[in-house]
């Protein structure tokens, strides 16, 4: 029975600082790799055949603490059609004093709107037009073949088919 497992890497350094982080290639906190080692905890049961990242830095640690903690032998993809969205200008700010200074119905805006784009950044579409093509190409193949599919990248969740 095929499966995909959907993991958020842990907290990040900039997580933890409450600043917009998207493509800046910030590591984990203490707290993200212990998330992560829970999250292994969690998928301990589970065969996985093969993980799948993205080239940052969070998210690559994420899986190497999980892929630690299980003795797992399998290959891992990086590709950066997996990577965060791109918060352009807004990355690296405080999430807080960036909703003083331009309103929060302007950030939530930016964040949750589908066709909107942060200045010098990237929509919801365009992040989704850029994942969506790659899971197809290349992740989908592995679920039609029955394989259980690990993506270190967003939320957690697991689906099974």
């Amino acid at each position: 029975m095929a499966t995909l497992i959907l993991l958020r890497h842990g907290q990040s350094s900039w997580n933890l600082e409450n600043r917009f982080t998207g493509t800046v290639d910030v590591d984990l906190s203490l707290q993200g790799e212990l998330e992560a080692s829970r999250a292994a905890a969690v998928l301990k049961p589970f065969t996985i055949d093969i993980a799948y990242s993205s080239v940052l830095k969070r998210a690559i640690h994420t899986l190497e603490i999980i892929i630690d903690r299980n003795n797992l032998s399998i290959p891992v993809i990086q590709d950066s059609s997996l990577n965060e969205r791109d918060y352009g200008d807004l990355q690296g700010l405080d999430k807080t004093e960036t909703a003083q200074r331009f309103g929060s119905d302007q950030i939530q805006l930016w964040r949750r709107g589908y066709d909107i784009t942060p200045p010098n950044g990237e929509s919801l579409k365009e992040t989704f037009n850029r994942v969506i093509p790659y899971y197809h190409a290349e992740i989908e193949m592995q679920l039609t073949a029955g394989k259980t599919v690990l993506m270190s990248r967003t939320a957690i969740a697991c689906v099974r088919s």
